[in-house]
């Protein structure tokens, strides 16, 4: 049997993202280990696949297909909570900048943000948001330090 992948239940008109939470993380995996911040209406964790240390998502609990289908309130929730997150990740990462895009397509993507990390010795520009992927490396210390830092 083929594997399922996110581009085939888009093809069908299903949410890859609603999917994945309501099977047990099957998709993308679990991502507990990764989680940044949650609380009822949307939750912030480190990307699996970055595109450079420190990529992070903000991604809401409700499905909405992008940022013109979600209300008012919660757009200023994500985005207040985004700028701190991403003067947060500048100083626990020692980047230059944070970059914030959302990127949703369609019906079936899952409104989100993600916050990419620029360093110091990147080229400034569009490319950082289509930079190639690496292997996500666990940094506790750095996890933990965030985690402390969105408390306050």
């Amino acid at each position: 049997m083929e594997e399922l992948t996110p581009a085939m239940l888009t093809d069908q008109g299903i949410c890859p993202t609603c999917y994945d939470k309501e099977h047990n993380h099957i998709l993308y995996g679990d991502n507990s280990d990764k989680m940044l911040f949650e609380n009822d209406l949307f939750e912030c964790f480190l990307v699996g696949n970055p595109r450079a240390d420190g990529h992070t998502i903000i991604s809401t609990k409700t499905h909405y297909k992008d940022m013109m289908e979600c209300p008012d309130d919660l757009v200023k929730e994500i985005y207040v909570f985004a700028k701190k997150a991403m003067n947060i990740i500048k100083e626990v990462y020692g980047s230059e900048s944070v970059y914030l895009c959302t990127m949703c397509d369609g019906p079936m993507n899952h409104f989100h943000v993600q916050l990419i990390p620029r360093y110091d010795f990147e080229k400034r520009g569009s490319k950082n948001f289509v930079k190639e992927r690496k292997e996500y490396v666990e940094d506790k210390d750095k996890i933990n330090k965030i985690r402390e830092l969105l408390k306050q």
